[in-house]
């Protein structure tokens, strides 16, 4: 009995989980069968604002843009990280003092890459 009632709690969430996926296929299969499918050679040709396609598409780019990412990626964990961790500061202790430290001289450390590879300065 005991297991019947705590199966019954988790239905709605299967319902819910059944009318998703039912509703997902539906509007999947729905565009395809009704949706007129007639394409033309410049249907089908490559767009490039209004010109004929140039160049590759697989040119290089320059590292500084991954650099900015990766300063990006650094910052955000920072931030996302280190409110949690002052909010329950007073209760976690000195182990969790010292494991933010060491999370942040690690962060620290990306930064300082960042900063001698010279993303921080754009020409």
């Amino acid at each position: 009995m005991r297991m019947e009632k705590l199966l019954l709690e988790y239905l709605p969430i299967l319902i819910f989980i059944g009318l998703a996926a039912v509703l997902g296929g539906v509007l999947i299969v729905v565009p395809l069968v009704i949706a007129p499918s007639k394409p033309d050679p410049e249907k089908l040709s490559a767009y490039e604002c209004g010109f004929p396609a140039f160049g590759d598409a697989r040119m290089k780019f320059d590292v500084r843009f991954y650099l900015v990412a990766i300063l990006f990626i650094i910052f955000d964990l920072e931030v996302a990280f280190l409110f949690p961790w002052a909010i329950t500061l007073g209760t976690t202790g000195v182990f969790a003092f010292w494991s933010m430290m060491a999370f942040l001289g690690v962060l620290t450390v990306g930064f300082i890459y960042e900063w001698k590879k010279g993303a921080l300065e754009w020409e």
